[in-house]
C-alpha cells in the first residue's frame, strides 16, 4: 500500500511545479497525508520493525513535505499573478 501510494506523489509533485498554481489543492489534506506518514514512522519505531517499508515512510514524507512547500510557493504565485502581494 504505502509503495503503490507513493507513487502518486512524484506525479502530483511534478503537476505542481508545471502548473505554477495552488487552486485545486488542499493544504488541510496534504497535512493530513503528512501526519499519517508521521503516525506510521512512529509506530514502525515503537514497534521495533524497522524493515524496507519505513524507506517508504520516509521518502513518502519527503514528497509529501516537497509538495506542501510547492503549495506555498504556488500560492504566492496565484497572489502576484491577481495584483495582491
Amino acid at each position: 500500500m504505502v509503495t503503490l501510494f507513493g507513487l502518486s506523489w512524484p506525479m502530483n509533485i511534478i503537476r505542481s511545479v508545471r502548473s505554477r498554481t495552488a487552486r485545486g489543492k488542499s493544504i488541510v489534506f496534504l497535512c493530513f497525508i503528512w501526519l499519517g506518514y508521521i503516525a506510521g514512522i512512529l509506530s514502525k519505531i515503537a514497534a521495533g520493525s524497522i524493515t524496507y517499508v519505513f524507506f517508504f515512510y520516509i521518502l513518502n514524507i519527503l514528497m509529501v513535505s516537497a509538495d506542501m512547500i510547492l503549495y506555498f510557493r504556488n500560492r504566492r504565485l496565484d497572489r502576484l499573478a491577481d495584483g495582491q502581494s
